[in-house]
């Protein structure tokens, strides 16, 4: 039997079973349980940076002894940063099973076309998981850097200095003509996605959303789901990203995209605020029918979970729940997600046994919170009718 302590690695006859992120869940991510920078609509800010080797080909071209010596270059190169030097993962992606890579992609840690890498990637993630590198993606590096609420300038200044202490040790991929080089056409120039999560039931209620996407989209900005491109904006989350990497320089791209979401903020705090004037029975009804399918339902779907947090969530923002309830709020939208779930039972459950243990730890959670009160201005229309 041999043991990496560093990831509780063991081989029994031949076979090898990994127990890496167990401790990972054990304690938010602090992109998760920090409340800065406007956390009631601005869930968290990241930036991502594409990064490729000279002469070698893009990982999508090369064969697997290709990629494995792309892997054990980039690797230590990555293991000496100083924000890695305490790394809670750092590993080769055929080490980490179906459900614990799922994980990964739940916690926003790495993408869903990573997780379907084996030998030859990797990833490596730093203590308080706001800096995460794959190594091999679609490209040789993709670099994330992630902050709880509106902090685009402060994660651009974390990855930036990544980037660069990383330059100084590989021979990157550039043209003086237009930058980096990237696998996809659409990442050439800057190699960089900013993006934030924003959480916009307010703009949804009011049937807004879509004038907005549309603005947004005439910009040149991308509106997406949860996991990003190509997926459904579940629970009221839309991540906003710039599009264009090439003929910007990184800190307008960050400059504009922070101007966009400032202007968002507005609209949905002004969505939120009509609502309240004339919708606040409504409002107050939404919130308690959330808390109330949460206290009794036996069998919740994830998608269900999403939507009833995040109007619970709302709940909080208007002071119908007790502040202190947002980060329990917040670690459910993670906890209630398929793969987290049979972690912490570690078993691979059925889509009824999920449904069922989500409804408990949903009902567990709930009843420690205070019943929903209604909005002041519904009190307000209450007492005048009296």
């Amino acid at each position: 039997m041999i043991f990496n302590f560093s990831v509780a690695t063991f081989q029994i006859t031949g076979y090898y079973f990994f127990v890496k992120i167990s401790n990972l869940l054990r304690y938010s991510s602090e992109w998760i349980k920090c409340d800065v920078g406007n956390n009631r609509i601005v869930v968290t800010s990241r930036v991502r940076l594409a990064r490729n080797l000279r002469r070698h080909p893009f990982p999508g071209w090369a064969k697997k002894q290709e990629r494995e010596s792309v892997f054990d270059v980039i690797r230590p190169a990555v293991s000496g940063l100083p924000e890695m030097k305490e790394a809670i993962l750092n590993e080769s992606m055929d080490h980490f099973s179906p459900l614990e890579k799922q994980v990964l992609v739940e916690q926003h840690l790495i993408s869903k076309e990573h997780a379907a890498k084996n030998a030859g990637s990797g990833l490596i993630l730093n203590k308080p998981r706001t800096l995460s590198i794959m190594i091999n993606e679609e490209d040789h590096i993709r670099l994330q850097a992630i902050k709880s609420g509106l902090q685009l300038k402060a994660v651009w200044k974390m990855a930036d200095k990544v980037d660069s202490e990383l330059d100084e040790k590989l021979d990157f991929a550039f043209s003086p003509q237009v930058g980096f080089l990237t696998a996809c056409p659409t990442n050439v120039g800057t190699g960089m996605r900013a993006s934030v999560m924003m959480h916009l039931p307010g703009l949804v209620l009011s049937e807004q959303i879509g004038q907005i996407i549309k603005a947004v989209n005439k910009i040149g900005l991308a509106v997406r789901g949860l996991y990003g491109e190509g997926t459904e904006a579940l629970g009221n989350l839309f991540q906003v990203s710039n599009q264009m990497t090439l003929g910007e320089a990184e800190v307008e791209i960050i400059e504009k995209l922070h101007k966009v979401i400032n202007n968002i903020i507005e609209h949905e705090e002004n969505a939120r605020q009509k609502l309240l004037e004339d919708k606040a029975r409504m409002v107050s009804d939404q919130v308690g029918r959330a808390y109330g399918v949460m206290m009794h339902a036996y069998c919740i779907t994830s998608k269900e979970a999403l939507n009833l947090l995040s109007i619970l969530r709302l709940g909080v923002d208007l002071e119908m729940l007790p502040a202190e309830c947002r980060h329990s709020i917040d670690e459910l939208f993670i906890r209630t997600q398929p793969a987290h779930l049979q972690k912490d039972h570690e078993k691979k459950l059925t889509t009824e046994e999920r449904d069922a243990m989500r409804a408990d730890l949903l009902r567990e959670k709930i009843k420690g919170m205070a019943i929903p009160a209604s909005h002041d201005i519904l009190k307000k229309e209450n007492k005048e009718g009296s």
